[in-house]
């Protein structure tokens, strides 16, 4: 039996827990909780790659890139991609929440306050993107930061050549060392979304999805339209590749962002993907990938489209064209400017509201059914991370199209070359 457990995918086996813990969440109800102390192992155990492999990983990525003029027209391509999925995405949410109409017939009468953390303004979030003490940056995790400074880095050893090729491949040796170690962590994924799940479910079981049902489907179904018609449809009009092959590739990186809601958490699962799977360079996933899990929120833009508008039918106002051109526009930035607060979600939507003047009682109903919703769109989150990834390399011709169809393998010499 368990020779027959080694010889599953991985993204069977993490399939496999996180169905497995739904049903003992359900069955055995709070005695489940029991079960969490595995997925928050877990949970630590992703948490401890993240700051050095987001690191070693931009510096090599960019010491990489000998043509300076690729890196900056990378960085470009990079950057407007993200902000068009991510205005595209709210679009989507503020469609679908005039269609269902979630906040119509539903009170929120005595919905208490929040206690939301303030986000910062955006231009006091850009002026701290760059670290007085980048050692600090590092031991504290400011992910913003250290990814400024592994980018000032990156560039610099590429301008100093020849005398900082030692550097250059110390640093390579580190990120391979850290894609050993993500190997091992992640071989511990299904049961740590299995105790992840099982928790889940035995603390709000069926009841909250009843209560807010339209407010969960238009979020569901509006991420779901998002991944594939979006980000799914981009990769076959752009690529010309298979969409389903893109999304098998990388099925184990959107189960362990559903479970756990955190896209850098999920980042290690989701550089192995991209580029053991769909063929990608590490040149490239190493600079999009962490670029996209700290400002790319396509999943969570979506969110705000449709909570915004349960707020908005929930307490009887009407929004002119110009309030959903804001909304858009407030959402769009805001994925940059909250990128690194924590509980982003909410303080982006609590920034939503204010823009249009809808009431901040809002939120309170919202984040009782909030870890729900940010399974979902964590989820994509982490697809248009990946999506991007090969849209780029796709149009650098840094992606092995035989790794993507499942011919060749990425450890073949060719792929690491790319």
């Amino acid at each position: 039996m368990f020779s027959a457990w080694r010889n599953f995918p991985l993204w069977q086996k993490i399939m496999g827990g996180l169905v497995l813990g739904l049903v003992v969440g359900l069955v055995f109800g709070e005695s489940a909780a029991m079960l969490k102390p595995l997925g928050d192992l877990f949970i630590n155990m992703i948490k401890m790659l993240i700051v050095p492999l987001i690191f070693s990983s931009l510096v090599v990525g960019l010491a990489s890139m000998d043509d300076m003029t690729k890196m900056s027209r990378v960085g470009g391509k990079t950057f407007l991609i993200y902000l068009m999925t991510t205005a595209l995405a709210i679009s989507i949410g503020l469609g679908l929440g005039s269609f269902l109409e979630p906040g119509v017939g539903i009170s929120l009468e005595g919905a208490k306050a929040v206690s939301v953390k303030e986000a910062p303004p955006l231009i006091q979030t850009l002026l701290n993107i760059v670290p007085k003490n980048p050692v600090a940056s590092l031991s504290s995790g400011n992910i913003l930061q250290i990814i400024f400074f592994a980018i000032i880095l990156g560039i610099s050893i590429n301008m100093a050549g020849e005398k900082a090729k030692p550097l250059a491949q110390l640093f390579e040796a580190i990120a391979e060392i850290m894609y050993k170690m993500t190997a091992l962590v992640i071989s511990f994924a299904p049961f740590g979304v299995f105790g992840l799940m099982a928790w889940v479910t035995s603390v709000y079981g069926l009841d909250v999805l009843v209560s807010l049902g339209k407010v969960v489907i238009g979020v569901y179904l509006g991420c779901l339209i998002h991944a594939f018609f979006v980000l799914g449809g981009s990769v076959f009009v752009l690529t010309k590749l298979n969409p389903l092959t893109f999304f098998k590739g990388i099925l184990s990186a959107q189960t362990v962002a559903f479970t756990t809601t955190s896209s850098s958490g999920t980042l290690p699962v989701t550089m192995t993907c991209v580029q053991k799977e769909l063929g990608v360079s590490k040149s490239v996933s190493s600079f999009v990938l962490p670029l996209g899990a700290t400002i790319n929120m396509d999943g969570t833009a979506l969110y705000q489209g449709v909570c915004a508008l349960f707020v908005a039918q929930a307490f009887g106002i009407e929004l002119t064209f110009a309030q959903y051109g804001t909304i858009i526009m407030t959402s769009t930035l805001a994925s940059i400017g909250t990128a690194g607060v924590p509980g982003a979600g909410l303080i982006m939507l609590s920034l939503v509201l204010t823009s249009v003047g809808l009431p901040l009682e809002g939120v309170a109903i919202i984040a009782g059914i909030d870890r729900i919703l940010d399974m979902a769109r964590t989820a994509v989150n982490v697809t248009g991370d990946a999506a991007v990834s090969v849209l780029i390399a796709k149009s650098e011709n840094e992606i092995d199209e035989n790794v993507y169809n499942g011919i060749g393998s990425a450890e073949d010499p060719s792929v690491q070359a790319a």
